[in-house]
């Protein structure tokens, strides 16, 4: 049974950082794709970042360019999204995502497995 358990959520005031972690178990972690995406009330899941299997490409939204980073253990089986400079509008429920094929994608609905979301929470 594959399993996404995120943490590190938690209520920053802006300006502020967290490290999200996403731990997986139940599939071979080094040959998925990993990704993470967010939704806060009111608005639809959008795509924040994501990484090659390797880790040697990363993607992001252009909202969070340069101030949140995207990385992988696969010792580890986890994935991490380093979020910096936070702002009232990062306030989300943020997901990770798996997709088992070799390309990156930036699309939710090609991502085979979901956890189940952490919230972030930015005050101003």
């Amino acid at each position: 049974q594959v399993q996404l358990v995120e943490s590190g959520g938690g209520l920053v005031q802006a300006g502020g950082s967290l490290r999200l972690s996403c731990a997986a178990s139940g599939l071979t972690f080094s040959t998925y794709a990993m990704g993470w995406f967010r939704q806060a009330p009111g608005k639809e899941r959008e795509f924040v970042a994501a990484i090659s299997i390797s880790g040697g490409r990363t993607y992001y939204a252009d909202s969070v360019k340069g101030r949140f980073t995207i990385s992988r253990d696969n010792a580890k089986n986890t994935v991490y999204l380093q979020l910096n400079n936070l702002k009232p509008e990062d306030t989300a429920v943020y997901y990770c995502a798996a997709d088992a094929t070799m390309f990156v994608a930036t699309i939710g609905g090609a991502y085979d497995y979901w956890g189940q979301g952490t919230q972030v929470t930015v005050s101003s």
